[in-house]
């Protein structure tokens, strides 16, 4: 697995306007964001996930013709249509019998991404494939989102130890995240292109991504400590038969609360929310390489990870890891 970040780093505080510094301190403290990475106007994430997927390509030492599978999870495609992941196979060089697909999903993608790579291969279509998680949604003005892109390459081995899954989506709160503006429910039109003050007399433009803070921290809090151990009942393990737990890195309340509801120690759970910000889908396996990546080098680990956000949805899965390709954070 490899990750790719943008090389502009933003300060959360450095890099606000003067009058507003003193409430986002009170907000970092908050979020547990002090900085984040902003793509160039020009990049688009799936230039990260194509930087990402040559360094690992060259470590993993796979022909670019043996890649059989490319699945990209985001909600940041090159175009509208065709799919980015079908680009992508041109422009890495794959043979055209490659499966080619993109899934819209954002911060439970990885786990579903890994759901569905893993269930390609283990049904026999798939040798081996690419996964390519990520997403550009970094503004200078948002605290919260960076951009990121990752690969994450599945080979079939026969013996291989079992990956555990526990899906689930509730679409009753689409709500609570979403970009209201720019499909066929709601064109773009010129109304949008005014901004307007909501009812908190925020200055907001009609095609912002909305999100209703309140409800995504009662979705999260409520929903995944149950999910993870639901995940390990059924798998018939402890917490001590998993040597890490990797959750998105939405922000430090909703990953804090969390962590203490599970009763799980601080350096069992790392985390990437200071220097990373809330990458998304990528976050999971961005923190496996900013935290993670000498400890997974260095022998048989277990990892059970859990992704949740927009949709509403969220996925956890268990998995082993061993003698896995891990090389060091790219930048681009």
């Amino acid at each position: 697995m490899a990750s790719c970040v943008p090389r502009t780093v933003l300060s959360n505080v450095q890099d606000c306007p003067p009058a507003m510094r003193s409430e986002r301190e009170r907000l970092v403290r908050n979020i547990g964001i002090h900085q984040r990475r902003m793509c160039f106007g020009w990049q688009c994430f799936s230039d990260l996930a194509v930087e990402a997927t040559g360094v690992l390509l060259a470590d993993l030492g796979w022909a670019r013709e043996e890649v059989d599978a490319v699945i990209v999870v985001t909600q940041s495609p090159d175009y509208l249509i065709p799919a980015t992941a079908i680009i992508l196979q041109d422009r890495l060089g794959l043979p055209k019998t490659s499966i080619a697909f993109d899934v819209n999903l954002g911060c439970s993608g990885y786990t579903y991404g890994l759901q569905i790579l893993g269930s390609l291969i283990a049904s026999g279509a798939v040798k081996k494939g690419l996964l390519m998680v990520g997403d550009k949604s970094a503004t200078v003005v948002d605290p919260l989102f960076s951009d990121a892109g990752t690969v994450t390459a599945l080979e079939y081995v026969q013996d291989a130890p079992p990956m555990y899954f526990d899906m689930n989506s509730d679409g009753s709160g689409y709500k609570a995240i979403m970009l209201p503006v720019g499909g066929h429910r709601e064109p773009y039109g010129v109304e949008h292109t005014t901004p307007r003050r909501d009812e908190f007399g925020v200055l907001r433009w009609l095609d912002d991504l909305v999100l209703d803070g309140p409800a995504v921290l009662s979705f999260s809090t409520q929903q995944i400590p149950p999910a993870v151990r639901r995940l390990m009942e059924f798998s018939q393990m402890a917490d001590t038969d998993i040597d890490y737990f990797l959750f998105h890195q939405a922000n430090k309340l909703i990953n804090e609360t969390i962590r203490k509801k599970l009763g799980l120690s601080p350096e069992k759970v790392p985390s990437t929310l200071a220097d990373f910000g809330n990458t998304s889908g990528a976050s999971i396996p961005v923190t496996m390489t900013a935290r993670l990546r000498e400890a997974l080098l260095g022998g048989r680990k277990r990892l059970l990870m859990s992704g949740f956000g927009i949709g509403l949805s969220w996925g956890s899965c268990i998995v082993d890891i061993e003698g896995a390709k891990f090389p060091e954070m790219v930048e681009l």
